[in-house]
């Protein structure tokens, strides 16, 4: 399952990424309003955190743009603030639980499990062309058998299904999977396209990952 944490706190940010993938999960971190919608954009998250108080766009404001949209993703919005009033106006705005700053791990997991619960089964599932992604059990497969994938491997293949025929540049792969230390080389990222190659030929794939030299990756229909 994967989540979107959009909180400025950075080491709050991280901290929570940590709690999460410790408990089965995969977490994506943003730092601000608009990147949080950027990357719902072009990400497949099955819920988020999100916090209200964030530079330029506030958690509000995005909570009520992803609604206007139709999205109905799964909402948990932290906050310092404690008065009734302002979890009144979150739970008005589409969220679908909150938290109030400090709070337990246990509590956060708990929280997190209960919103995710009433998912239909149907939304963890991606397909294109013959390739199935199961986000529930991390299984690529196709008629042809099934491959159980590792968290990255994972994550670039979903980052690919979820955005099909759309260039996805190198960088950003590396940014959304591998986070923004900066400390990882980019040739990681071809490494990973690699495996997922293998894999998708021994499936016999009616799709394939193409490269744009110097540009990035997409997912597109095989050529023969």
């Amino acid at each position: 399952m994967r989540l979107l944490i959009a909180e400025d706190e950075k080491s709050l940010a991280k901290a929570l990424g940590v709690i999460l993938e410790k408990s089965g999960y995969s977490a994506d971190q943003v730092y601000d309003g608009i990147s949080a919608l950027e990357y719902l954009e072009t990400g497949n998250y099955d819920g988020m955190i999100l916090d209200i108080m964030m530079p330029g766009m506030d958690g509000l404001a995005v909570l009520r743009k992803i609604r206007e949209q139709g999205s109905r993703l799964p909402v948990l919005l932290l906050t310092a603030k404690a008065e009734v009033d302002d979890k009144v106006e979150g739970l008005d705005s589409g969220a679908n639980d909150y938290l109030t700053k400090p709070f337990a791990p246990k509590e956060l997991l708990a929280r997190i499990r209960a919103m995710t619960r009433n998912q239909a089964a149907g939304d963890s599932v991606l397909k294109v062309g013959n390739i199935t992604l199961n986000r529930a059990t991390y299984e690529l497969s196709s008629s042809e058998g099934c491959f159980s994938l590792t968290n990255k491997e994972f994550q670039v293949m979903e980052l690919l299904m979820s955005n099909p025929r759309n260039l996805i540049p190198t960088e950003r792969i590396l940014e959304k999977i591998w986070g923004y230390e900066g400390k990882t080389e980019i040739n990681v990222v071809w490494v990973y396209i690699s495996y997922l190659r293998k894999k998708l030929v021994k499936l016999k794939a009616d799709i394939q990952i193409k490269a744009s030299r110097n540009a990035g990756y997409s997912l597109e229909a095989r050529d023969d």
